[in-house]
């Protein structure tokens, strides 16, 4: 045991080990911040760089260290106590097991541990944790500002009707047994989660903004929401889904086929994980910004349960849910395939329809997810059929219908910008830059418009809008 104690002195302070040459009163908060990590130890009488500087002690010295720091923990830390002696000097080892009820403070305040280093953690770290142990959530607490009379009957039912679809079954009993059944309810109390599912009128801490700007300081449009999340989640898709392009694809089959510049299903991927994993204890909103070449999605809460954002990237985490009754209402009715899956789903259906992946920022209480309309290389493209090949083909050969609604944009993207240019264009509307070129060609063979200056420097003007 020796050897080993003077290994771990050679390779130095980190998650689980730390040197103090003194008893104090920061040997308790890192002991604290163990036993609301992994555990840890704390060697006394060793000093930062890792020379043994040793410590004076008497038979009573350490049994009175640790009764300093019972009366002071709470729940009770007590450490187990070994003394080494190390080149004629003693040492101090407290070891601290990770305790099984979290969190635990030392005079009133919560530490964990990050790498080598205690952090004093927020009354958000400190409620998670604590639910995290007792393996519950917020939303399944009974909501002390809320009851029956504040949620929709007709809303419960007509969330049964798509539980009796979805599970293919019959619900025999009344909306208010049903809620019971499945726990919405809780000793006849309303939860939190009840309220934010069926809330009969507003509901102020679901609020979410939505806008489509044309710069970060101009808005063109915009929609506030506060009421049941299962509303939410249609109303979001229907705003995002008006402000969305669309090109129409010849696929060989007797319809047009419609192409979005994004892909609809990560779009509702998103929300749903927004409305699911929000912190709703944050008095702080939800917002979604619609830009021209991007959606910005944002939520308040971090990620949970200790996820880091490299394991979440990865796809290879356990999937630990901020609120448990959120989101199996959202899976009892079919809306979440699987737990976790949500962040891997988005990415997958971001590449299949061959636009570049999103980007996720993570902040301490933060978290946020930028779509992009942005495509990939064109070999991708080409697996979708929306290749330059199919879109000439369209355009010179198929339907004059889908050239006059591309050339309509075009109008209409010029008139909003006039110095746009033909890559912009290309994006925008989500074909090659080659059959933007032959549109743009025909408009100017029909007196539509003309472009004045080069380029680079010029600007497009509309002779003839209609």
């Amino acid at each position: 045991m020796l050897n080993e104690i003077k290994n771990i002195i050679s390779n130095g302070e980190n998650e689980t080990i730390e040197f103090k040459q003194s008893f104090s009163k920061a040997v308790i908060e890192t002991l604290v911040a163990f036993s609301n990590s992994k555990g840890g130890q704390v060697l006394i009488g060793v000093d930062n760089s890792g020379l043994i500087k040793g410590v004076s002690i008497t038979e009573e010295t350490v049994q009175k260290w640790i009764n300093e720091i019972k009366q002071n923990t709470n729940p009770q830390v007590v450490p187990n106590a070994d003394i080494y002696n190390i080149d004629k000097k003693q040492i101090v080892v407290l070891t601290a097991i990770e305790y099984p009820i979290k969190p635990v403070s030392y005079k009133d305040k919560y530490y964990k541990r990050v790498l080598n280093s205690n952090h004093k953690m927020s009354l958000t770290e400190v409620t998670n944790e604590h639910l995290r142990t007792i393996n519950g959530s917020w939303d399944y607490y009974p909501d002390p500002n809320h009851n029956l009379e504040h949620i929709s009957i007709n809303k419960v039912e007509k969330y049964i009707k798509e539980y009796e679809i979805w599970n293919n079954t019959i619900v025999d009993y009344n909306a208010i047994e049903f809620l019971e059944k499945q726990e919405f309810l809780r000793e006849a109390k309303l939860t939190y989660g009840a309220y934010i599912l069926f809330a009969k009128e507003l509901c102020i801490v679901s609020d979410i903004q939505i806008g489509r700007f044309k710069s970060p300081t101009k808005i063109i449009d915009s929609l506030s929401l506060d009421t049941d999340i299962f509303t939410e989640l249609n109303e979001i898709l229907a705003f995002i889904k008006k402000h969305l392009m669309v090109e129409f694809i010849i696929t060989g089959n007797p319809q047009r086929e419609e192409r979005y510049d994004y892909p609809l299903e990560a779009i509702r991927e998103i929300v749903i994980n927004m409305l699911v994993h929000r912190d709703y204890r944050d008095s702080s909103g939800s917002v979604i910004k619609i830009y021209d070449d991007r959606i910005e999605f944002f939520n308040p809460g971090g990620l949970f349960g200790g996820l880091t954002l490299e394991e979440l990237l990865k796809f290879k985490y356990k999937p630990k849910a901020r609120n448990k009754m959120l989101s199996k209402a959202f899976k009892l009715i079919g809306n979440v395939e699987k737990y976790g899956s949500g962040i891997k789903r988005i990415f997958t259906i971001c590449k299949e329809y061959g636009i570049i992946e999103p980007k996720i920022i993570i902040k301490e209480n933060d978290f946020e997810v930028v779509l992009y309309k942005q495509k990939l290389n064109e070999d991708i493209i080409d697996n979708l059929n929306v290749t330059d090949n199919v879109t000439d083909n369209v355009t010179d050969n198929v339907t004059d219908n889908v050239t006059d609604n591309r050339l309509k944009k075009i109008i209409e993207l010029i008139n909003k910008n006039n110095t746009i240019s033909t890559i912009e264009l290309s994006k925008f509307i989500n074909v090659s830059k080659r059959t933007i070129l032959r549109d743009i060609d025909k408009l100017k063979n029909q007196n539509i418009i003309r472009r004045i200056g080069n380029e680079k420097t010029g600007h497009w003007q509309i002779i003839n809008n209609e």
